[in-house]
């Protein structure tokens, strides 16, 4: 009895100690209904956080579930296959991107020639606004559109902004070629299937959209964020600020209050230092991408090998810190120099290693977009700015990789694909398309980014040291845009206020991103 009554009280006490089955996860029921564990396989070749990976094909099982299960189902209930192979070829996919990716050189990229782009796109729409009411427009018969497009001709753009789509739809077909497997990229229907939902989703959704003034003006809001409402403080009466003069009590909050700020003034001084240190000793140490790399560059490349080995062999001779040009003692005892030899070392010696010279493109950027040239003030700031560029080059041409380096981890795309889930799939489903601002909801957007005066806004009877802390920019400002605000603020966005010009300048800034993921599609251009 003993035993059966023992036997009873296990039974009874198993389903409470047994532990709980965890739910299977979108991913794992949709990607990979055959997995055995429930540990999904590896996205990317690079090490990255666990959480990471299970965000993407989090992110894919919701795409597929949004875009595809619905019409494929209507096909056939029964092809539960269809999934977890578009899932194969989805991670082929974007293992060939990370390996272009990692062997793409940024810095050169997001301090060089996009700074450009945008300063020759503020330069050329300034210009061909200038030029409307004169003989260059042909007597006021062409548009601003079109006198811009006169200066910045690209065969994919029409002067009126209408993109085209055979440019795209070439371009778009490379990458697959480049991107996916041999079996799914050789068959011309696949491949031109995935090649139009592409062009359609890039040339009809995206494209239009993010040229329109409306969003980049929110845009810009958005990033500035709420500008908080100035405090002010009531007018005291003389008698209470004689009385509150003479009185002990003040006195000595004043002296504690006085000491607590020159404490904490000195506590940010000292990390600051400490900080600025460290930044110095790690970027000194940090080997130059010629040298050992700040990204790791994959041995093989699809259709880009000797690009590959042009651009390692250009990104030596750029990136080398110095160039040994002095012979060593025994060599120049044992063998004299040929004269071909000795004009060749003297023309290095000329020419010296090339400066990268990251920090000048951004500057020149800022000065167009602000139109600091045309201000006393703002120029001097600019001139100064220049010349503490020039003269601290070396170690802002390693500075600038090494943010950039850190800015672009794992973390940065894991943050990019939650918000992108967030904002796409807010209920686990698209969410319903956002209706576009009506014109004076237009008008007000540019109103509130014209209005902005920085964080504190331009309260002047704030007193607190924490209120004039938060009431620099308002202070700054004027130095840098003019007496008048909302003109400066007004031309420094102008430029982006035309949906025909801003489609010359996304195009010009997609076709350079692409160059440098893809640089077989400019060939093998001796610099």
């Amino acid at each position: 009895m003993a035993s059966i009554t023992s036997q009873k009280a296990s039974s009874t006490r198993s389903p409470m100690s047994r532990p709980l089955p965890q739910p299977v996860t979108l991913a794992k029921r949709l990607l990979f209904p055959t997995l055995p564990t429930e540990d999904l396989p590896l996205l990317l070749i690079s090490p990255v956080p666990p959480e990471l990976n299970a965000e993407l094909y989090e992110f894919i099982a919701l795409a597929l579930r949004a875009f595809v299960n619905p019409w494929w189902t209507k096909i056939t209930r029964y092809d539960k296959e269809f999934l977890p192979e578009v899932t194969r070829i989805l991670t082929y996919v974007v293992r060939a991107l990370e390996a272009r990716v990692l062997a793409t050189d940024f810095p050169p990229l997001l301090c060089r020639d996009v700074p450009t782009i945008v300063t020759q796109h503020y330069r050329d729409y300034r210009n061909a606004k200038s030029k409307l009411t004169t003989s260059y427009a042909a007597g006021g018969a062409l548009s601003l559109n079109q006198i811009f497009h006169q200066l910045q001709p690209h065969m994919a753009v029409s002067p009126d902004g209408q993109i085209d789509e055979v440019y795209f739809r070439q371009v778009v077909d490379h990458i697959l070629k480049a991107c996916l497997p041999p079996e799914d990229s050789a068959p011309e229907a696949e491949r031109f299937i995935v090649r139009e939902i592409i062009v359609k989703i890039l040339l009809k959704d995206i494209i239009p959209k993010i040229t329109q003034p409306w969003f980049i003006h929110k845009s810009i809001v958005d990033l500035l964020g709420p500008q908080p409402l100035p405090v002010t403080q009531p007018a005291e009466s003389p008698l209470q600020l004689s009385l509150s003069a003479i009185s002990f009590h003040t006195l000595i909050v004043l002296f504690l209050s006085a000491i607590q700020s020159i404490s904490g003034a000195c506590l940010a001084l000292i990390n600051t230092y400490k900080q600025a240190v460290n930044t110095i000793k790690l970027v000194n140490q940090t080997p130059r991408k010629g040298d050992g790399g700040l990204s790791p560059k994959p041995e093989n490349l699809p259709h880009s090998s000797t690009v590959q080995k042009a651009t390692s062999s250009n990104s030596e001779t750029r990136f080398s810190p110095s160039l040994s040009r002095a012979p060593s003692s025994s060599s120049s005892m044992s063998s004299t120099p040929s004269p071909a030899s000795s004009s060749s070392s003297f023309d290095e010696f000329v020419k010296g290693p090339i400066q990268p010279h990251y920090v000048q493109a951004p500057l020149l950027m800022v000065t167009e977009v602000l139109s600091m040239g045309d201000r006393f003030a703002s120029s001097v700031i600019e001139t100064t700015a220049r010349m503490l560029a020039s003269f601290f080059a070396p170690f802002l041409d390693r500075l600038l990789p090494f943010i950039i380096q850190r800015t672009l981890s794992p973390m940065l795309v894991l943050n990019i694909v939650r918000i992108g889930k967030r904002t796409l799939f807010p209920n686990g489903y698209p969410a319903p398309p956002p209706i576009d601002p009506t014109p004076e909801e237009q008008a007000q957007m540019l109103a509130k980014l014209l209005a902005w005066r920085g964080r504190g806004g331009t309260c002047k009877s704030c007193l607190t040291p924490a209120s004039h802390a938060e009431n620099g920019s308002a202070h700054v400002l004027p130095i840098l845009l003019g007496h008048d605000l909302k003109h400066g603020l007004h031309s420094a966005v102008e430029p982006l206020s035309n949906a025909s010009c801003n489609v010359h300048l996304i195009v010009m800034l997609l076709d350079r991103v692409v160059v440098a993921l893809f640089p077989e599609l400019i060939g093998n251009p001796e610099r």
